[in-house]
């Protein structure tokens, strides 16, 4: 009797085992079409109990995850390593099991061992920390630019490639929150940066040190006062990410929240588009702008003629030919005692005064013309009289 009751109780377990099976396979099914019909959005935030880090959403953040379960597996492995040798000499050194010490002081293979050991393990771990360090230091050909200054106690953005707009980020007080938003972590404006996309962040602050952070890309940058430091991430997925200041900087350092939506290029393009005309600022364009006269384009200014490159001496040339046809050339007849100008040297109107002349009175005398050599007499003749 009892094993046919056992047997129809295995029988409808199994059924109802079945149907279940089913119906979350069909559930599934359906959670999955419904995810192919929309993009999965992610929230990007700690949950309740959480042991791990946030799930990274940029390539950033999936190398510091890696870098982190490789240091987290070798840690691991030397504790119990380190383990393992601490209960090996408590049951083989202790004074039962070895009544009689050994005497010895130095082993030289010993040393060399346990001091090779940890070189190698300091730098197993020195050339991906590295690599890592470099590769999220900056940017490689950024496709865009985010500014962020940090204010007691909110957030300033800027968008310089997106015409210059920029707004204020505070966070929603109680009386403020709507349906969704998280006490502590919601702000009035979120920033909006386009999916698949190189953003350099360019982070300072502009009373105290604040520090601009979001886990789930990996990003930690201190904002210092008369300092411009620099970041950058990729955002790969969809979705609402939070941040928060990591750095002291006052009573309200714990009411500075950080709200990334990262959407797709169209939807970001939408929105700048719509800050712009809430700024009154218009498009960037790639084009360099030309100004024009009516209906006319205005052309460029030639070049002249002075702006042209010459040698030293076809420009001493020139000089020489212009002084010849303005007379600025020929030599003027001197006064005593002043030197007269150098062909091409001087401008017209200016004289040099020699630096031998005294009071007033020059040294030197006027070279007396062929008249008054005649007119006079020589001392010669007028001995003879």
């Amino acid at each position: 009797m009892k094993k046919p009751l056992m047997n129809i109780a295995s029988s409808l377990t199994f059924l109802a085992l079945s149907l279940g099976s089913a119906g979350a396979y069909a559930q599934g099914t359906g959670t999955a079409a419904a995810h192919a019909a929309a993009p999965e959005l992610m929230q990007g935030m700690a949950k309740p109990w959480e042991l791990n880090f946030q799930p990274p959403a940029t390539p950033v953040m999936e190398r510091l995850e890696d870098m982190h379960t490789f240091l987290l597996y070798l840690i691991i492995a030397i504790s119990l390593f380190v383990l393992a040798v601490m209960v090996y000499i408590c049951l083989r050194f202790n004074r039962r099991a070895n009544p009689v010490p050994s005497k010895t002081t130095h082993n030289i293979t010993l040393e060399i061992i346990w001091t090779t050991i940890p070189i190698i393990i300091l730098i197993a771990i020195a050339i991906p920390s590295l690599r890592l360090h470099y590769y999220m230091q900056r940017a490689v050909d950024p496709e865009m630019t985010l500014k962020v200054v940090g204010y007691q106690w909110y957030w300033h953005y800027d968008y310089p490639d997106q015409g210059g707009f920029g707004f204020d980020s505070y966070l929603k007080k109680g009386n403020d929150l709507k349906e969704g938003d998280i006490r502590l972590l919601a702000v009035d404006n979120r920033v909006v940066v386009p999916v698949d996309t190189t953003i350099r962040v360019l982070v300072t602050g502009a009373d105290v040190i604040h520090s601009w952070a979001m886990p789930a890309f990996g990003v930690k940058r201190d904002g210092v006062p008369g300092r411009l430091n620099e970041t950058w991430f990729k955002a790969e997925k969809l979705g609402t990410f939070y941040g928060q200041c990591s750095e002291l900087c006052g009573v309200g350092h714990g009411f500075m929240p950080i709200v990334i939506d990262v959407v797709s290029k169209d939807d970001f393009q939408a929105w700048a588009a719509k800050k712009r005309n809430e700024s009154g600022i218009a498009a960037p364009t790639d084009k360099p702008a030309t100004t024009t006269a009516g209906s006319k384009k205005i052309a460029p200014l030639a070049k002249p003629e002075s702006a042209e490159e010459k040698t030293p001496d076809a420009d001493m040339k020139d000089q020489k030919e212009r002084s010849k046809k303005t007379g600025e050339g020929k030599p003027s007849k001197a006064a005593p005692g002043v030197i007269p100008p150098e062909e091409g040297t001087r401008a017209k109107g200016t004289k040099d005064i020699d630096p031998t002349a005294k009071t007033g009175k020059s040294e030197a005398k006027a070279k007396p013309s062929k008249a008054d050599e005649k007119a006079k007499p020589t001392q010669g003749s007028e001995d003879n009289q």
